[in-house]
């Protein structure tokens, strides 16, 4: 009787999240029309099917695929929990510090406005946050990646440390002429100066889709800010010119603010398409670390800066006369609630970027579409109740157009990214046969 060949036996291979970001939640696995293969059994040429041994579990022995699925609902669970928690919070208290009177007085000394100086707390915890994100992802590892691993790679981390830094001035100021609502609204699209730039100067063509996404969302703006209460309350045409001049004007200056943040965007994709090694944690703690760099510069050598450049009187920054730094901490130490909100803000800031660095790096790109879209969402809605702000009929309607054509972008984007893993998947399988 001829001897029958021993088949091969299945070797688990875990799955390793910290390579690289996953394609998909189920890096390890592979899921083909409902059965679950072991990924490393391609290598044989053959895919060897566990499904009917994994699908009747005995009650006291439970499936081991059952208890990954369960720890991955709960990471899932607490990633979407903390993104929320961590940006609505840090929204709530950019509001309040840079809307809020502090002090008995209600009057422009009492409020905030020293934009870098918030600028530079920030993005030193979220550097310091990422390098030890950074680390505990890789102590398995048998050395610790590099944050600038390369001469190459300084230029372009530089240019984002710089866009990033010069964004938020630009942001805050526009909030001395419009509303938060308005900043929220207008900033819900970055869809557009991205589009902006990449027309202009790489000449790139988009579907008629972003195209109408961008003409709902400018649309919902408009509606927004024609229709905004404080203009109805001024009876004389002069004094609702001045309020609509200085509504164009916020505006103006938040436009300047998206374009900064599209050549953030655009130079960070750059970098991940060129070093594809380079992992999201590695740019937090690059970008933040020289952008801490730059701000603290700044910081100790604005008296110089101030008295010689005109563009400080358009941000609505500090008199030439003081120095930043100190007029900071002068105002902290007047009002110390002001202290306490500027770092629960960075906290709040540095924890969010790691839950959204760990979703992109443990859970598919979708999840965090869809995340993003409704957290924008959420945080014009808890900033009107929690702040009281009421809005007329027709500024809903332009609430209404703006997180429409956010929605319907999130939307498709999920539908072509969906279409995306499955032809990826479906190649992949092929490969394996």
């Amino acid at each position: 009787m001829a001897r029958r060949k021993q088949v091969a036996p299945l070797h688990s291979q875990p799955s390793n999240f910290n390579e690289g970001a996953p394609e998909s939640p189920d890096q390890g696995w592979k899921r083909s029309a409902g059965n679950i293969y072991l990924s490393n059994a391609a290598s044989n040429g053959v895919l060897e099917k566990t499904e009917k041994a994994m699908s009747s579990p005995r009650p006291d022995n439970p499936s081991p695929l059952h208890a990954m699925e369960q720890a991955g609902l709960i990471q899932l669970v607490i990633c979407v929990a903390g993104i929320y928690v961590s940006f609505l919070s840090w929204a709530i208290l950019q509001e309040r510090i840079f809307t809020t009177h502090y002090g008995p007085q209600i009057s422009s000394a009492s409020t905030f406005k020293y934009s870098v100086f918030l600028n530079t707390i920030q993005s030193s915890f979220a550097a310091l946050s990422g390098y030890i994100y950074l680390l505990t992802s890789h102590r398995s590892s048998t050395h610790t990646p590099a944050i600038f691993p390369t001469s190459r790679i300084l230029f372009p981390l530089l240019l984002v440390a710089i866009t990033s830094s010069l964004a938020s001035p630009f942001g805050y100021a526009s909030l001395a002429h419009i509303d938060y609502i308005t900043y929220i609204l207008a900033k819900s699209c970055k869809l557009l100066p991205v589009m902006f730039l990449h027309l202009t100067i790489f000449r790139k063509r988009y579907p008629l889709y972003k195209y109408l996404v961008v003409l709902l969302v400018t649309a919902g703006v408009a509606v927004f800010t024609l229709h905004h209460p404080s203009a109805k309350k001024k009876s004389s045409s002069s004094s609702s010119s001045s309020v609509n001049n200085n509504s164009l004007w916020g505006l103006s200056l938040l436009g300047i603010n998206l374009l900064f943040d599209g050549l953030t965007n655009s130079t960070q994709d750059h970098i991940f398409s060129s070093f594809r090694s380079y992992s999201g944690p590695q740019m937090m703690v690059a970008q933040n670390l020289l952008s801490t760099f730059l701000t603290t510069t700044y910081l100790f050598l604005s008296p110089i800066l101030a008295v010689h450049t005109p563009i400080f009187s358009l941000l609505n920054l500090p008199p030439s006369t003081n120095n930043e730094l100190s007029s900071a901490l002068t105002f902290i130490r007047a009002h110390p609630a002001v202290g306490k909100d500027i770092v629960f803000f960075a906290i709040c800031g540095a924890v969010g970027q790691i839950f959204i660095y760990y979703t992109l790096a443990h859970f598919s790109s979708l999840l965090l579409v869809t995340v993003t879209v409704t957290r924008k969402m959420l945080t014009m809605l808890l900033s009107v109740v929690w702040f009281g702000h009421r809005l007329s009929g027709m500024q809903w309607v332009g609430v209404g157009l703006v997180f429409g054509g956010v929605g319907a972008e999130g939307w498709i984007q999920r539908r072509e990214k969906a279409a995306k893993e499955r032809a990826k998947k479906m190649e992949m399988g092929k490969k394996g046969l």
